[in-house]
């Protein structure tokens, strides 16, 4: 069996996972001009900072659990790649299905002025775009993997 689509959507889902585990903290806390929107905004009740901070604390847990199922070397690798992509995705959809609540929105009215905004979408959710495209793509590829694929040693 080629190990080409083995490589190519561990690879794929590898990235997605490492972007997945740290993005959402970074983006919320780490990096200060974002941070002042998320975990440092002052205008946030306790309340959504909590939310914000068990969301940070969720990707970094996803981000593991896909990583893990991606890179473990044994059986069932298309079973486990596809698993690790659909680890992968749900913080990323759970973006488009907040959008559909009512009243929310994927940024602040005070930092629509410093909001980066790509084909259209806000940064954030175009960034969820291409990483759900990504993983799809991944888990494609994992497709094409015999189900009984043992990873190589």
């Amino acid at each position: 069996m080629s190990l080409a689509p083995m490589s190519v959507s561990r690879t794929l889902i590898t990235i997605v996972g490492v972007i997945t585990m740290v993005g959402a903290v970074l983006a919320d806390l780490v990096i200060p001009e974002l941070a002042v929107q998320h975990a440092f905004n002052p205008a946030w009740p306790p309340h959504a900072k909590f939310h914000d901070a068990q969301y940070m604390v969720m990707t970094v847990l996803l981000g593991l659990i896909g990583l893990a199922l991606a890179v473990r070397r044994g059986r069932n690798m298309r079973v486990r790649l596809l698993s690790a992509a659909a680890v992968l995705a749900t913080p990323w959809l759970g973006m488009f299905g907040a959008l559909l609540f009512p009243g929310t929105a994927a940024y602040d009215p005070e930092f629509a002025d410093r909001t980066v905004f790509v084909l259209g979408l806000h940064g954030q959710v175009f960034m969820a775009a291409v990483l759900t495209l990504v993983l799809i793509g991944a888990a494609a590829t994992a497709l094409r993997i015999p189900a009984d694929s043992t990873t190589p040693v």
